[in-house]
């Protein structure tokens, strides 16, 4: 059941930097953690980053540490995932997600958006 909206995708040169952005309904943002997960074509969808409600706890795939930072505008009901330093192996349809729960596990969370692509070309 798709109810976020992503946004911010594109192409981009290898250095460069994209800012994605996952707008969601005040029921399913409040209160809940935010993760971003990505999918590249013929792999399964794999962890990037997380963040709790309140913005105090993060974490990061390692692939991805120190050059992506996730933050959230709980009043704006919207999460946002920086990416900078952007690698080919990046390239991938990246996902928002929200759930109760704050796990790297995307089983486990309830509320998506349909993606938006990330390419980045060498």
């Amino acid at each position: 059941q798709v109810q976020l909206v992503e946004s911010g995708g594109g192409l981009v040169q290898a250095g460069g930097s994209l800012r994605l952005s996952c707008v969601a309904p005040e029921h399913i943002f409040s209160g809940y953690a935010m993760g971003w997960f990505r999918q590249a074509p013929g792999k399964e969808r794999e962890f990037v980053a997380y963040i709790s409600w309140s913005g105090g706890s993060s974490d990061y795939a390692d692939s991805v540490k120190g050059r992506f930072t996730i933050s959230r505008d709980n009043v704006k009901n919207t999460g946002y995932l920086q990416m900078n330093r952007l690698k080919p192996e990046d390239t991938a349809l990246y996902y928002c997600a929200t759930d109760i729960r704050l796990t790297t596990d995307y089983t486990a969370y309830k509320y998506w958006g349909q993606g938006t692509q990330v390419t980045v070309s060498s």
